[in-house]
């Protein structure tokens, strides 16, 4: 590929499966972010409850005990036929969710199970995703790829809020859920289109040996034995789940509790709480989408991450709703130079041949997020806020200079 391709922060469209990839995941992320907004301001307004809350943010993640088992699923049968089996469920499920709101019969048990069955599969569909883009992706331009992925997340969040919220808030939550569903079928239709690659059975792995037949238990084994003998995988998967443990709580869970409760904004407000946060995160993905050089993921990780936990602190202090969308920006910046680089890193070390198990396990990781969540309404209860935040940002620092420490080796090399 010519150099200027590959110095373009465009550069990753110019791989068919990834100008396919990209809208699907926009939409995807698009359809979870309104749902997302939607049903966690339905439980607060009808339950009154931050726990409430926090077990329903809990549940949408439920799912990460088990995306070692899709990881291996997509490394055996193909990550673009599991995308598409998965993304076909998430609709079914958000179909369900529009007609009992339509009948006007919908209540918070009803979205507490559903919650749960959406919870199982979503999170292993980043698992896909990322390794999709490690098979269909050429190494030199990983980083460009995985910065752009990101900025349809990104992208997904500052719309999906602003129209979820903007929808609900006029047309109440079954007429708001028909453009989820609507978003979820056009994602199902365009990742129809992504690559078909397959490392074990089209000989990407360089390799003349006939793959061996194994099996899924032998299989997963292998994956752990290599992520234990990898030490900056290693590494990365601790960075991951401290993250997803005592950042993701505060920056995606919390955010209906903090405009109702501290700022006393209406959903409109929440809206504009979470697209604050989407445009600095989007500003973040451009930036290392344009400098497309991985060489110096691994310290960009680290640093940002502890900015990260700065930031949140901060955050918690904001008094007013226009200073917190300021903070919010620059706290969307940090998270994603960290989780973009995060993410580069993992791909750049990780074996082909393992990559959706070892993607798999470090889904585990945003298991965090469910326990994150659920201590923190407890504290938030007991110590309030600003004192529950700060708790975090604390242990997250401490221990991300003491894994910075233990695998300097690999980390700052």
């Amino acid at each position: 590929m010519p150099q200027s391709h590959k110095s373009s922060p465009l550069a990753s469209f110019s791989i068919k499966s990834f100008r396919y990839q990209w809208p699907a995941d926009l939409l995807n992320s698009w359809g979870f972010e309104m749902e997302t907004l939607i049903l966690g301001w339905y439980i607060l307004s009808e339950t009154n409850s931050v726990i409430l809350l926090t077990i329903f943010g809990a549940l949408r993640f439920i799912g990460t005990l088990i995306s070692p088992w899709f990881g291996l699923a997509g490394d055996r049968w193909g990550r673009r036929k599991l995308m598409y089996f998965m993304r076909s469920f998430m609709m079914l499920l958000s179909v369900i969710i529009m007609v009992l709101g339509l009948l006007d019969i919908l209540n918070p048990y009803h979205v507490f199970v559903i919650s749960f069955f959406a919870g199982l599969v979503q999170p292993s569909d980043i698992v896909m995703r990322n390794a999709l883009i490690g098979d269909s992706i050429p190494a030199t331009m990983i980083m460009n790829a995985t910065s752009v992925a990101k900025t349809a997340q990104d992208a997904a969040r500052l719309f999906g809020a602003l129209m979820g919220a903007g929808m609900f808030s006029a047309f109440g939550l079954g007429f708001a859920y028909i453009s989820v569903v609507i978003v979820y079928f056009l994602s199902v239709i365009l990742t129809m289109g992504v690559s078909r690659v397959h490392p074990r059975i089209d000989g990407t792995d360089n390799s003349d040996k006939i793959p061996e037949r194994k099996s899924q238990l032998r299989e997963f084994k292998e994956g752990l034995i290599y992520i234990r003998n990898s030490p900056s995988v290693m590494a990365i998967l601790c960075l991951a789940f401290l993250a997803n443990l005592t950042v993701f709580p505060v920056s995606h869970g919390l955010m209906p509790f903090v405009a109702k409760d501290i700022l006393l904004i209406d959903e409109n407000g929440l809206g504009h709480l979470l697209a604050a946060f989407a445009i600095g995160s989007l500003l973040g993905s451009f930036i290392l989408a344009w400098i497309g050089n991985q060489k110096y993921s691994n310290k960009l990780m680290l640093i940002n991450l502890v900015a990260w936990y700065v930031m949140l602190v901060i955050f918690a202090q904001a008094e007013s709703k226009e200073m917190a969308l300021v903070i919010l920006v620059l706290i969307g910046i940090t998270h994603s130079l960290a989780i973009v680089s995060m993410a580069v890193a993992l791909l750049g070390v990780t074996d082909q041949m393992v990559r959706g198990r070892v993607i798999g396990v470090r889904m585990l990781a945003v298991y965090g997020i469910p326990l994150g969540l659920l201590a923190s309404g407890f504290l938030i209860e007991a110590l309030g806020f600003t004192a529950f935040v700060g708790i975090y940002a604390t242990i997250g620092i401490a221990f991300t200079i003491m894994i910075g420490f233990k695998w300097r080796s690999v980390i700052w090399r």
